[in-house]
């Protein structure tokens, strides 16, 4: 995914955010398969382990894992059905990425790779009503944009308009 470009902003963000709200050392479940953000949270310091690439929509016998906290970094837009998900991760410490619907952009959608789409691009408080629905405090959020070095209303748009979003949350105990 990653072969000819490297998201150097959205890494360094996400990066900083972990940081900031897990604790060095801390086993993280990260959903998705390996990854070169992965890598970086591990040079951090970061104990992480990685779902095998598995349908999560269907099989979710690897979210069965107990770890410190899980880690989910733009993928829940790519899942027909999220919520589930959510609900049965075994941690109680959530860290969330997800892109924003851009208004301006129609949803992604690879013509090659079947699981390179969007399912779902979520506007801030879908993404906050979906986990909160799924039993997650909203600890802390951050958003940042994603400038392109085009020239075009669309690219300027890019510049001023947040395309990513990140939560920390924490289940809420019954």
């Amino acid at each position: 995914m990653y072969e000819h470009t490297y998201p150097k902003k959205r890494f360094e963000k996400t990066l900083a955010f972990v940081k900031k709200h897990l604790p060095a050392h801390c086993h993280i479940l990260d959903l998705g398969v390996e990854n070169p953000l992965g890598e970086l949270l591990k040079k951090e310091g970061f104990n992480v382990q990685n779902t095998s690439g598995e349908d999560l929509d269907i099989h979710q016998d690897g979210l069965h894992i107990n770890a410190d906290a899980v880690t989910a970094f733009e993928i829940f837009e790519h899942l027909l059905n999220p919520f589930t998900v959510l609900q049965n991760v075994k941690s109680h410490k959530l860290v969330a990425s997800v892109p924003l619907r851009l208004w301006f952009s129609p949803a992604y959608r690879s013509k090659n790779d079947v699981w390179d789409r969007h399912f779902h691009e979520f506007e801030d408080w879908q993404f906050d009503w979906l986990l909160e629905k799924a039993g997650w405090k909203i600890i802390a959020t951050e958003k940042w944009t994603h400038p392109v070095n085009k020239i075009g209303i669309r690219p300027l748009l890019h510049r001023v308009t947040p395309r990513y979003y990140i939560v920390y949350a924490e289940r809420i105990i019954k």
